[in-house]
């Protein structure tokens, strides 16, 4: 069973951590809230203390700038002050209401309709404070939620809402892009599956037609169907290479010197078929064995090389093979002298699709990656490349 995390897990999981946000910011801003309301709450308590203190020493000649300075002008709150049957006060100023706006073009009964659906509403939130003198109820404080407070009550639910928004569409935007990248590999399976059998397919019906025309000539016979079991040795080594993509390989231990040999004779036999005059360098070592899949990491050394032929625009070109043998690893170089590109693009390179060849389809790098670092858990990448002066491929594998 495989032990990578399941995709709907990861999902799940993702949800989840953005529900507990969610459900986090709520609560923390409904503690604000709750606090800011608590305090709105003495304050009112406090305003009718004052009111209270006012009335019981009207008759005194004592001075309440403070009080209105520092209390009642403070209050940014909607409040209504009402007699004790709920019923708004009026005085030579106007209704007795503070931060609360309202059309003072209405007729009296219409404000007073609009006073006590306010008032109403308040009630519900807040229990409305009784100004007393003597144990006789003279006036109600009834107030509201100040616009910090009601801002602070939406803005957690509009924050969640844009938040599972942005989700939603990033959600939507990456199932794209994976689906597109999906329908590519596809496509570069199928032309990869074309290109790779055609050569093959192509020598066979040549080699065929020599029997044909040769049948009569034992030696051409013997050359002919000598390169035919040649090619039909390439066409089992294709269908092992697709049979094994999806599944984990079997890594047993190999000679890379002698896999580098046979990726290289293989090319040194079909360069000249290209019309270039490519040398091909080979930079071997000891005898270096490391854990491998033969079929696969030969796919990936041909992936390379065809890529660096296709850069070499020249007549004239150059391909090394450096392999370098460490105490705990072993790194493999792959360097030629073709157009080179855009250094920045390094990551591009390897994603399913992008490619810099006008007839590319982009998947042999793709493949590449897939097979260095997911079946062998070694590295590749492109450690050195610029415009007209060639690139440089690192493979790192683990001893």
């Amino acid at each position: 069973m495989s032990g990578k995390p399941n995709s709907g897990n990861i999902k799940i999981l993702l949800l989840f951590l953005a529900l507990i946000i969610a459900f986090g910011t709520l609560y923390y801003t409904q503690s604000i809230v709750k606090d800011l309301q608590e305090r709105q709450k003495k304050f009112v308590e406090l305003y009718a203390k004052s009111y209270e203190y006012i009335i019981s020493t009207a008759s005194e000649s004592s001075d309440f700038t403070f009080l209105f300075e520092n209390i009642i002008k403070r209050i940014d709150f909607p409040i209504i002050l009402t007699n004790a049957e709920n019923v708004v006060n009026k005085s030579l100023d106007g209704f007795e209401v503070s931060n609360l706006a309202y059309d003072s073009t209405k007729t009296d009964e219409e404000l007073m309709q609009f006073f006590a659906d306010k008032i109403e509403s308040f009630d519900r939130i807040y229990t409305p404070i009784a100004v007393e003198y003597g144990g006789i109820v003279l006036s109600k404080i009834h107030y509201g939620d100040s616009d910090l407070i009601n801002s602070l009550k939406y803005y957690p639910f509009v924050q969640i809402i844009i938040a599972f928004l942005f989700i939603i569409i990033g959600y939507v935007s990456f199932s794209y892009i994976k689906k597109t990248e999906q329908s590519n590999i596809w496509v570069g399976m199928a032309k990869e599956t074309a290109h790779q059998l055609g050569t093959p397919i192509s020598s066979l019906l040549g080699w065929t037609e020599i029997l044909r025309m040769n049948f009569k000539s034992p030696d051409k016979v013997l050359d002919a169907t000598e390169e035919m079991g040649n090619d039909l040795s390439r066409l089992e080594k294709i269908a092992q290479r697709f049979s094994k993509i999806g599944s984990t390989p079997k890594l047993v231990e190999t000679d890379l010197n002698e896999l580098f040999e046979n990726v290289i004779n293989y090319f040194k036999r079909r360069i000249p078929q290209a019309r270039k005059n490519v040398e091909l360098v080979y930079q071997s070592v000891p005898k270096t064995n490391i854990q491998l899949n033969k079929e696969l990491f030969e796919w990936v050394l041909e992936n390379l090389i065809k890529n660096a032929l296709d850069a070499i625009e020249s007549n004239e070109g150059k391909i090394e093979l450096i392999l370098e043998e460490k105490a705990d690893q072993v790194n493999i170089y792959v360097k030629d002298n073709g157009k080179g590109l855009d250094f920045r693009n390094r990551k591009d390179i390897f994603r399913p699709g992008y490619s810099t060849k006008k007839r590319g389809w982009g998947l042999g790098l793709s493949l590449a990656k897939r097979i260095v670092e997911d079946y062998h858990k070694g590295k590749i990448i492109l450690q050195d490349s610029a415009i007209g002066r060639g690139s440089v491929f690192l493979i790192t594998l683990k001893k």
